[in-house]
């Protein structure tokens, strides 16, 4: 099932928009076209709705909001629904400023997200109209444990459900949902919170997934999570005693390129809710 998907993104090279912020813009772009797919970037509203028309995907990242930026999201957003493209949002930071939040909200009220991908706390801002973030990262207090997790599933299916999107949470332990199914994922390695930008990498990713694989979005966001955490992990063990978070940053990148369907599907670790 996997390898399908993974397969689709390497013979399609789908080309995905990404407006996205620019602390982790190149790694993006990287993470692109090491999983097959092929990046463009244009943020100023003049651009970004031509430039949706002729890409097959749109990644929408409100890491670094500014107002050129916020009006060419809504632009891409308009034309890539008149187009049937899938979007995809990771609301970095929601719940953070009332900017972040006020414009995921807004969003979501004016663009059909084929995805949204997003931590728990900032998942939660968006379901409840409250939640807390550490910067823009998860609060302790949200974490998914195991003792929270059949919550937690349980929430994702009925956010999906409203949002008529796959939701996909991530963490120590992921989870991918539309409003009947979820998937828990245990893939991944703590070092990829050691770097900036392995969450804003998965969405453009999971875009090119979701680009290469339009009927089938969940279970293009199962393999886009299982893939880019099992890359962690492969990424880890190349770290030797000498080796820090940039060079895990590079193994992360170079795994996902060298990772084909079959070592994905052996190295997936995923059950079904």
């Amino acid at each position: 099932m996997l390898k399908e998907q993974l397969d689709n993104v390497r013979s399609k090279t789908p080309l995905v928009h990404n407006i996205t912020n620019y602390v982790t813009v190149n790694d993006c772009a990287n993470i692109l076209l090491a999983c097959g797919g092929s990046p463009i970037m244009a943020d100023d509203p003049e651009d970004a709705e031509e430039i949706t028309a002729i890409c097959g995907g749109l990644n929408i990242n409100i890491g670094t909001l500014n107002k050129r930026t916020i009006p060419a999201m809504f632009a891409a957003g308009k034309k890539a629904s008149q187009c049937g493209h899938p979007i995809l949002l990771d609301p970095v930071g929601a719940g953070a400023s009332s900017l972040r939040t006020k414009t995921a909200y807004e969003l979501m009220e004016k663009v059909n997200f084929a995805a949204i991908r997003g931590n728990i706390s900032e998942i939660k801002t968006l379901a409840l109209g409250e939640g807390t973030t550490k910067g823009v990262d998860a609060d302790v207090a949200d974490a998914i444990t195991e003792d929270t997790l059949d919550s937690a599933v349980e929430f994702a299916k009925k956010f999906a459900d409203k949002t008529g999107s796959v939701i996909v949470i991530t963490g120590a332990i992921d989870i991918a949902a539309n409003a009947d199914t979820a998937y828990i994922i245990r893939n991944g390695h703590p070092m990829m919170s050691r770097i900036t930008g392995s969450g804003c990498m998965l969405s453009a990713m999971m875009t090119a997934y979701l680009t290469a694989n339009p009927t089938e979005p969940l279970t293009a966001c199962l393999a886009a999570v299982c893939a880019m955490g099992l890359c962690g992990e492969k990424a880890f063990a190349r770290l030797d005693r000498q080796d820090g978070n940039a060079s895990f940053r590079n193994y992360l990148i170079d795994a996902v390129y060298h990772l084909d369907g079959e070592t994905l599907e052996r190295g997936a670790k995923y059950e079904l809710r």
